[in-house]
């Protein structure tokens, strides 16, 4: 792959309207997840109700990602992402409206959050495809890299925002907020200059699309590789909004502020990380493997970090280390894909990435309720790193038997 300069997609004007609506967007996205992880603990006092939580977001994702992505690959990817943004801004405009009448309890909570995960269905598939449609594939590594590193950027701002207004005004000003800044991503699409984009050609409706997804990732190393990592780590290791919480509260006795400095100082340390990947320009599965390793070997050293001032140390290197794993394993998913399959293969992708919570969040949780948030958070670490080294160690055992 041709090497090109750092922040080249940016010259691209539909890229730069997507990324910048994007960042806005996500940042109050973040503003809610640390509210709704809050308001849970505010509500239940239990790990495990805030795996529960977390969990039911995804539990949507598991169920019916394929045929969320199969929907993208049929479909305009602008016009569903489109209204998939519409449905999030009316989803928080109601989390705002029950949390001011005070009438939020945790049922209601819960079936909120599946309607988000039910969105979520359609819009992650779409949201990454939409990545190629925008750039041609000599610039997609590098936009996916900056939008890692502008997504980020925005976890950086996010919890930080948060942790100010839960500590100053409560979690109700937070779900406003998050209502606001879907307007800057729907303006975003809007502005969007067909011409320039670079549309992939949509699958005509047929029998066994889905069945044929899930063999073609099956049958292609180049594909299969990475999504069993993320598989892994998307089910034990990626649980952040689970054990962050629970380690600054219970481990190190913080508040919101304390759970609002855990994520800023891992969104930053992986914002440092962005800048070192948006450089990089050749991916493979072995890169991913290491990656994985040295990601799985920092969570566990954040786990038996000594003092507060230690662990958000580690966090930083852990958001460095995630966004080097995170990016890399999409580019590879992305460039191995055929593009009229592209939705369907980032939606199993989504599946282990993000379904994998509703396993993994409610598991996490609860070994943090029996034996500790470090323990909820070691065991993340010993996952990524065991994926990965089992990853290496097939890498070496194939390149042996080949023949010479």
């Amino acid at each position: 792959m041709p090497r090109i300069g750092s922040f080249a997609s940016l010259r691209l004007r539909n890229y730069r309207l997507y990324a910048v609506g994007q960042t806005i967007s996500v940042i109050g996205n973040w503003v809610q997840n640390i509210a709704v992880g809050w308001l849970t603990l505010q509500l239940s006092h239990s790990g495990t109700m805030l795996g529960i939580v977390t969990g039911s977001r995804y539990l949507p994702v598991l169920l019916l990602g394929v045929w969320g992505g199969l929907v993208v690959d049929r479909h305009d990817t602008r016009a569903l992402l489109t209204a998939t943004q519409i449905c999030f801004a009316v989803q928080a405009a109601v989390l705002t409206a029950l949390c001011w009448a005070h009438v939020m309890n945790l049922p209601l909570l819960v079936i909120i959050m599946l309607l988000l995960g039910l969105t979520n269905v359609f819009d992650n598939p779409a949201r990454q495809s939409l990545i190629s449609e925008l750039v041609d594939r000599e610039h997609l590594a590098n936009a996916i890299a900056i939008n890692s590193t502008f997504i980020n950027t925005a976890k950086l701002i996010g919890p930080g925002v948060a942790g100010v207004v839960i500590a100053g005004l409560g979690v109700t000003p937070c779900f406003a907020l998050d209502t606001v800044s879907f307007v800057a991503v729907i303006v975003s699409l809007l502005m969007l200059r067909t011409a320039e984009m670079y549309p992939a050609d949509r699958e005509v409706r047929a029998k066994g699309q889905i069945r044929a997804a899930i063999a073609n990732v099956c049958r292609t190393p180049e594909l299969l590789h990475p999504m069993a990592m993320v598989y892994v780590t998307g089910i034990l290791t990626w649980e952040f909004p689970v054990t962050l919480p629970l380690l600054t509260t219970s481990a190190f006795s913080g508040g919101p502020s304390g759970y609002g400095s855990a994520m800023a100082v891992m969104s930053a340390g992986a914002v440092l990380g962005g800048f070192v990947a948006v450089r990089r320009s050749r991916f493979n599965s072995r890169s991913l493997s290491v990656s994985a390793v040295i990601w799985g070997a920092l969570i566990c050293a954040a786990a038996l970090a000594p003092t507060f001032t230690v662990a958000l140390i580690a966090l930083a290197l852990v958001g460095s280390a995630s966004i080097t794993f995170n990016s890399s394993a999409k580019t590879l998913l992305q460039l191995g894909s055929t593009p009229h399959m592209r939705g369907r293969v980032l939606s199993i992708w989504s599946i282990g990435w993000l379904g994998g919570t509703v396993v993994g969040a409610p598991t996490v949780g609860a070994i943090a309720s029996h034996w500790g948030a470090r323990s909820a958070l070691f065991v993340g670490g010993v996952g990524a790193a065991g994926i990965g080294v089992l990853m290496l160690t097939l890498s070496s055992v194939g390149k042996r038997s080949r023949p010479s």
